[in-house]
């Protein structure tokens, strides 16, 4: 591809992509293809020749679209967001363009500079004191395994990387069942072991660790010879949002000498909110924090941000430097590659630098704050329905709920069929959850363009399917 026909193609995708999002909302979100379809559809052997551009756009829009599922989409009302606000969209384009590998300071400057500065800028949005510092990692779960490394390292007194885990003690890690499971492979992967991470039993509206309970595994842990090492606590988990008093955790941790980690992926970015900072009161004690600025904020995916109280101990846990990665003659310098696990770096502070500059903070704020109204008032009109019940309480903008079948018996599998049938309509889209054991139905608003309308389609379709589901 010559310089002339790259201007033409990349023009040709940018109206294709304004094209594709203006017109989202007549399409249905999830697709409705069967397993294999598209496998059969792609050529088995690759191309010996070259292929004409117009014919492998045309084979994207007949054969790979029509097995999209549309995450932009106004009624996604699955998961979690993973938002791609359109200047986030526009400042991707300029990434790839340069295609730079931002790994060191001096393999991109501005990079380096830009990531130090919207990190801060972050910092201040969310309320957190300027005793933080941060990067930006891929994802909740880069940042979850840094933090369950650095863990390790300081338990170990640093001699974990070194001396491998075997004839130390045996560590113990602590968190409640609702932490995403992205904390279950950071323990495996660590070396730690799943029989190390010590589940604590919930309670409350929002399923928050019992402090008591915490506090007493952590003496029997010590008493039994092994080594506590962390504590990993939680708000807005990923299936009901459950959220712990990090107050409360911070003291333990204290107390103990632990290190905290606050995986708050989904539900940091409300805290943006000055209003939704009671949910995470107690923050500014923890050692480390996650959040993604590519899930509710807008940011495209991949920017998920990791605060750090101890940047220095982040760098002894996972730094390397072979003579050919170091920066001479330069001091004070940062080269965030020491703070990730991957020594490859995208460029991911432009397009949160392009949003938060066309958005600004205020209007963030007021797409936060309609979708938490939005999802109450629908979690209000569904409990007023007498073959409805809500399961979870909404927490911001996420609840679950159930319909209720003509046997309790059949509950489960009365709302699994439910939630297919509604999926496979394809006007909106929703998930399953398991809440004391038994099936409900997730919802959560959190898409950058959803309306009002949206949520009351939901309502809607949710009635309409739920009547004539046998």
């Amino acid at each position: 591809m010559n310089n002339d026909e790259f201007r033409q193609w990349s023009r040709r995708a940018a109206d294709w992509g304004a094209d594709y999002r203006s017109t989202l909302r007549e399409q249905p979100v999830r697709p409705l293809v069967e397993p294999g379809d598209i496998f059969r559809s792609i050529g088995a052997s690759p191309p010996e020749d070259a292929e004409p551009m117009d014919q492998i756009f045309a084979d994207f829009e007949e054969k790979i679209l029509p097995g999209m599922t549309h995450w932009q989409h106004p009624r996604f009302f699955a998961y979690f967001p993973a938002n791609a606000a359109p200047v986030s969209v526009v400042a991707e384009y300029l990434v790839s363009a340069m295609a730079a590998q931002c790994m060191l300071w001096q393999t991109s400057p501005a990079a380096t500079e830009l990531e130090t500065r919207t990190v801060d800028w972050m910092r201040q949005a969310l309320g957190l004191p300027e005793g933080f510092s941060g990067v930006i990692q891929d994802s909740a779960s880069s940042a979850t395994l840094a933090a369950v490394l650095t863990m390790r390292e300081r338990a170990l007194d640093w001699q974990g990387s070194k001396q491998g885990l075997a004839g130390q003690a045996r560590l113990r890690i602590y968190s409640s069942d609702q932490v995403h499971t992205s904390i279950d492979r950071a323990i495996w992967i660590s070396g730690i072991g799943e029989d190390n991470l010590v589940r604590i039993p919930v309670g409350g509206r929002f399923r928050a660790m019992d402090t008591a309970a915490l506090e007493a595994a952590i003496v029997a842990d010590r008493e039994a010879g092994m080594q506590p090492a962390g504590i990993i606590a939680c708000v807005g988990g990923t299936s009901t949002g459950g959220t712990d008093d990090i107050l409360g955790v911070a003291a333990v941790a204290q107390r103990h000498g632990l290190y905290l980690h606050v995986d708050a992926a989904w539900a940091g970015s409300a805290m943006i909110c000055p209003e939704y900072r009671r949910f995470w009161a107690g923050v500014e004690r923890a050692d480390s924090i996650v959040f993604n600025p590519h899930k509710w904020l807008g940011a495209q995916f991949d920017c998920s941000m990791q605060f750090i109280r101890r940047p220095e101990d982040l760098v002894r846990t996972l730094a390397i430097k072979p003579e050919f990665l170091k920066t001479h003659g330069r001091d004070g310098i940062i080269n965030y590659s020491e703070w990730s696990v991957p020594l490859g770096r995208r460029f991911r502070a432009l397009k949160l630098w392009f949003l938060l500059r066309a958005h600004g903070l205020e209007n963030l704020r007021a797409m936060i704050r309609n979708h938490v109204a939005w999802s109450e008032r629908l979690a209000a009109r569904l409990a007023r329905e007498p073959d409805f019940e809500i399961v979870s309480e909404p927490m911001l903008s996420l609840f679950s709920f159930r319909h209720k079948a003509i046997a309790d018996a059949e509950a489960d599998e009365h709302n699994l069929r439910l939630v297919n049938a509604i999926n496979d309509d394809g006007r909106i889209y929703l998930t399953q959850t398991r809440v004391d054991g038994q099936v409900a139905i997730r919802f959560q608003v959190g898409q950058f363009e959803a309306t009002a309308a949206d949520i009351d389609m939901a309502f809607t379709v949710i009635m309409e399917i739920a009547r004539g589901v046998a």
